[in-house]
């Protein structure tokens, strides 16, 4: 080897050691991690230590902190009756987890309860990862149910009673008393709440832990607790909707309404009228099949959900309906992509059913009988209904003819009774599908609501309205004995300050919204933050949705008499809780905030 080489060989050397010592030194350097206490209901940092000291505290977690810290611990919704959590909070091992269905009342409710359970441990294993410390301690489940198996409806007692106790600090038992598998349900999803785990899992892993002193009797104020998905405007992959249930399940929330179809698209594949997504759907990719449908209410089921179907009508209809003429049914939509489109409809594409081609009623006939064959018997059904544009009508020569024709002019009234006419032939057409009339028709709010008109149109014993217009409209329809859904566009729509002259509006002001008084209390069922899709699909859902459409699920189910200060530390929490479960919520503060309960103001 030459000199010169020789020499640039040992500076090479001497470089590489003392580089390599001094990242050793930088390795070696020890991450200093927070201990956690809680102090007047508030977890705050106790105190600094270096991470590589040992210790068995458990509270190196704001996670473990808040599980016992407060009132309510860190549970989302807030029970509403008796709420007692207390330390302490015992590990326990991910494979010594038992669930006794034994007290279960039928095999249908044990088949039920066995996969909720599945849906429980999933979870565990999901925020334990990537590895999970084995731990002795055991926990036992017993469920009790007191009635049969049925589909969840409005009319279903959700309450349940939770139990945790300790024996000998190795042993713990819960026990949840429910009188339906739905509350039984709510009860293990609180018991999922006072799970959470600890540890460092870069070097070792992380421990499970749970509240082991709690008494819990919980009822939800309202029984429609409602989130709404637009599928019509953009598609949305079925990986995405069960996310969205996921997380409803873990709010708490029971009902996914899905706004199916629109003017712009029909996505759902139908085997008795399979021309609506041939037609209708963005593209083959782009659509929902009868076995994804299917399987999609067993999904939701499992998580306390139930699904109401919407097939809007008479308005919002149009992509999915063109191929009628060509076939010989006639025109079955109208108005169909009219330009320009302010003088056909509120907003393009225009579409409109057409109320005097009784092929129209055929297939929407078609339409229901498919939907009534998959969904549970006695469902609730939305036809939607609202924006109908009377100017789109007035302005199509087979209906001015009909109406000139018939004697029946062509005043507003008179396009008044005509669009109540189309709304009583459609309920008639799917009571004969379903086999009686008992079924619960859901509606938007609309001009055929008016609460001065609504008597001459609609039947209060049939009809739900669905108030999107304000409160003032919600009070005056249960006042008059009408059902009522509260869905006020300007506190509870997802997508209102993205276009003018709409306004956003944060959680906090969905949660400080109380829900209307009336002189007849039952009749407001409750209400439904709504997802319309012109700016949102599979790549930003969660972030418009979440955490907002929780802070809904807790006015609805405790309707409590605090405001969102009150709450704003738990849905802190129950924001982490959903990002470690797989949804992808908006932030709500800075992790400074999150981690020094009280020195901050989160207005978001």
């Amino acid at each position: 080897m030459g000199s010169w080489a020789y020499y640039i060989t040992c500076v090479l050397l001497v470089f590489h050691f003392f580089a390599t010592n001094e990242a050793a030194a930088e390795d070696s350097l020890p991450f200093i991690s927070k201990l956690y206490k809680c102090v007047n209901n508030k977890c705050i940092i106790s105190e600094f230590q270096d991470e590589r000291k040992e210790t068995n505290e458990v509270n190196e977690s704001i996670d473990v902190c808040r599980l016992t810290c407060g009132q309510y611990g860190s549970l989302w919704p807030r029970p509403t009756k008796i709420t007692s959590i207390k330390d302490p909070v015992i590990k326990f091992g991910l494979d010594n987890v038992v669930f006794n269905v034994s007290s279960v009342a039928d095999e249908l409710g044990k088949q039920y309860m066995t996969e909720v359970s599945q849906v429980l441990m999933s979870s565990l294993k999901k925020i334990c990862e990537p590895r999970c410390i084995p731990y002795d301690n055991n926990l036992t489940v017993f469920i009790t149910t007191a009635t049969p198996f049925t589909n969840i409806k409005l009319s279903t007692n959700e309450s349940y009673e939770l139990n945790i106790f300790t024996n000998n600090l190795t042993q713990i038992t819960a026990n949840i008393t429910a009188r339906t598998v739905y509350g039984a349900r709510n009860g293990l999803e609180t018991l999922r709440q006072l799970i959470t785990t600890y540890g460092r899992p870069k070097f070792e892993g992380k421990t499970l832990v749970i509240a082991g002193d709690v008494q819990i009797v919980d009822d939800p104020a309202y029984a429609y607790r409602g989130f709404m998905l637009d599928t019509s405007r953009n598609y949305f992959p079925l990986s995405a909707i069960k996310r969205t249930i996921d997380a409803m399940g873990h709010s708490k929330l029971n009902v996914f309404h899905w706004h199916a179809t629109d003017s712009h698209s029909f996505p759902l594949d139908l085997p008795s009228a399979p021309q609506m997504a041939r037609y209708g759907a963005y593209s083959p990719e782009k659509i929902y099949s009868y076995a994804e449908i299917k399987d999609l209410l067993r999904y939701a089921l499992v998580r306390g959900v139930r699904i109401v179907m919407e097939i809007d009508s008479p308005a919002h209809a149009g992509y999915g309906w063109q191929w009628g003429k060509d076939s010989g049914f006639g025109d079955m939509v109208i108005c169909l992509g009219n330009h320009p489109w302010q003088d056909y409809c509120v907003q393009p594409p225009c579409g409109q059913l057409n109320p005097i081609n009784n092929h129209t009623y055929t297939w929407l006939g078609k339409i229901y009988k498919d939907l009534i064959d998959v969904f549970p018997e006695g469902e609730a059904f939305h036809m939607g209904g609202d924006e109908v544009a009377v100017r789109c009508w007035n302005t199509t020569a087979e209906i001015v003819d009909w109406m000139m024709s018939n004697k029946r002019g062509l005043t507003e009234s008179a396009y008044m009774d005509l669009w109540s006419e189309f709304h009583n032939k459609a309920l008639a057409v799917y009571d004969h599908e379903v086999g009686n009339s008992n079924s619960e028709i859901i509606v938007w709010s609309s001009g055929l609501t008016d609460p001065n008109i609504i008597e001459k149109h609609l039947d209060k014993k049939r009809y739900t309205i669905e108030v999107w217009e304000g409160n003032t409209d919600a009070v005056n329809l249960a006042n008059l004995g009408y059902r009522v859904i509260v869905a006020v566009e300007d506190v509870y729509y997802l997508d209102h300050g993205l276009r003018p002259p709409t306004t956003y509006h944060s959680w906090k002001v969905i949660y400080n919204n109380k829900m209307p008084m009336t002189n007849n209390p039952n009749l407001i069922l409750g209400a439904e933050t709504s997802m319309f899709s012109e700016f949102a699909d599979d790549f930003n859902l969660d972030i418009k949705v979440w955490p907002r459409a929780a802070a809904l699920a807790e006015r609805l189910w405790a309707d409590p008499s605090t405001d969102a200060l009150a709450a704003e530390y738990r849905l802190l929490q129950h924001r982490e809780r959903l990002v470690s479960l797989g949804i992808s919520p908006d932030r709500m503060t800075p992790e400074w905030c999150n981690d020094r309960e009280g020195e901050c103001i989160i207005s978001y």
